[in-house]
């Protein structure tokens, strides 16, 4: 009897069309998280599926011995004994849906975008986006609104393309991967022409940033710009000019956005100076509170939210000269603590906290040792963004809910991705970023 050649092609043909799949699920996934949470869930999870799908089928399993897997599963386990210590059904369900962002980083490494097209297809779309956004943003504020007919929010913020003032975080997460490599090209090139296209399209989206007026988002962009000088030795001149002219921006913003200075300046100044009596204060003090009274378990997925109005109160910092804490349950409750850490702290306790940093940093290692802005400024400014998405003193959103969990994961896959095509293992080559 002879063997039928059908299931092998048959095979192949399964796994062409899961990989095509998934590759458009993931090329679609930024214009999902510009508009929609739920179908971004849904198409981060559909990676995640297939690309185990495929694993299956290739009998290829070799993405599983990456090192920085190891403290992602302990992490993962972490958060699902915490919530099924707490008992709340919410918790330990959510828990259990928590790998599927660990499986989407993994699919984007060792998947999707190991070709160089596909991370060239994605650059372009992100960078439509951004250009989109800003367009966006522009018009609501030369105009009064935008294309849909929206005004700028209560405290002045553009809102861009969204109806809730959501452009300053998400101009933030495209600036670097999306324009700073074009200008870093830019800058590297002989031709006039491209140093000035360069110049204006760095000056345009700080201009829009600034003019956006939403604090953390604007300061969280002049340190990946100041990371970026400080690898780039060609940035440099071009990021003190920028400076003159944004400090030139913010001070003009009385007379062209009264709104916008009042929250960008007078606000964020006052909430320094106030800080530990502001909504964040509260908010942390609330959280360290919660963590020093559960350092071992945490409170479980969304443990921060479900026991924002318990009062706690804790004496355990007493032999570090500290004063007890208590938890603010009025102004401090939130539905998450608007920092990372503490929100992993508040849910897998001080053992998630530690099996967490030492995920995040195995993706620094790897972004670290692949790090060459001339040659390849793609990754080297997806580095860069990875490490002003995981600045520790900074305000947030919630991390596990998208589209934050959406960005993070996306940026996490792709930088390890392009690492991994600057830096191939012997005997192997993939595409150039």
């Amino acid at each position: 009897m002879v063997n039928s050649p059908s299931a092998p092609c048959l095979s192949e043909r399964i796994a062409t069309a899961l990989t095509l799949c998934g590759t458009g699920s993931t090329l679609l996934l930024p214009l999902l998280l510009f508009y929609s949470r739920a179908l971004s869930d849904v198409a981060a999870t559909l990676v995640a599926c297939l690309f185990l799908l495929h694993s299956a089928l290739r009998r290829d399993w070799q993405w599983t011995r990456h090192v920085w897997l190891r403290p992602a599963v302990v992490f993962c386990l972490l958060c699902l004994l915490s919530s099924f210590h707490i008992g709340l059904q919410a918790a330990w369900v959510q828990a259990l849906c928590l790998p599927r962002l660990i499986l989407f980083t993994a699919a984007l490494e060792s998947w999707i975008l190991v070709p160089a097209t596909h991370r060239r297809a994605l650059a372009a779309i992100l960078c439509a986006l951004a250009l989109w956004l800003i367009c966006q943003c522009w018009e609501q504020y030369l105009t009064g609104t935008n294309l849909m007919g929206f005004s700028p929010a209560d405290d002045g913020a553009l809102t861009g393309p969204f109806m809730k003032p959501r452009a300053g975080f998400t101009l933030l997460m495209l600036i670097f991967p999306a324009l700073m490599p074009l200008v870093l090209r830019a800058l590297y090139t002989r031709h006039l022409s491209a140093w000035m296209g360069g110049g204006l399209l760095l000056a345009l989206a700080v201009a829009t940033m600034v003019l956006i007026g939403q604090r953390m988002s604007t300061v969280l962009m002049l340190f990946g710009l100041t990371l970026t000088a400080l690898m780039v030795p060609r940035f440099r001149l071009p990021f003190v000019v920028m400076l003159v002219g944004m400090a030139g921006l913010v001070a003009s913003l009385p007379v062209i956005s009264p709104r916008t200075y009042a929250k960008l300046v007078l606000k964020f100044s006052s909430q320094l100076h106030h800080f530990a009596q502001s909504d964040y204060g509260r908010l942390y003090r609330t959280a360290l509170t919660m963590i020093v009274s559960h350092p071992w378990v945490g409170l479980g997925m969304d443990g921060f939210r479900h026991f924002c109005h318990t009062p706690f109160h804790t004496d355990a910092l007493k032999g570090l000269g500290l004063p007890p804490l208590d938890s603010d349950t009025g102004k401090g409750c939130n539905i998450h603590p608007h920092n990372y850490y503490l929100q992993v702290a508040t849910t897998a306790g001080l053992p998630g906290l530690v099996a967490f940093g030492l995920m995040v940093a195995c993706w620094f290692r790897t972004g670290l040792r692949a790090l060459a802005p001339v040659q390849n400024p793609q990754q080297a400014m997806l580095f860069v963004m990875c490490c002003v998405l995981w600045w520790p003193i900074t305000s947030t959103s919630a991390l596990f809910s998208f589209p934050t969990a959406g960005w993070v994961s996306l940026f996490a896959g792709w930088m390890l991705a392009a690492s991994a095509a600057a830096n191939p293992p012997a005997g192997k080559r993939t595409g150039a970023a």
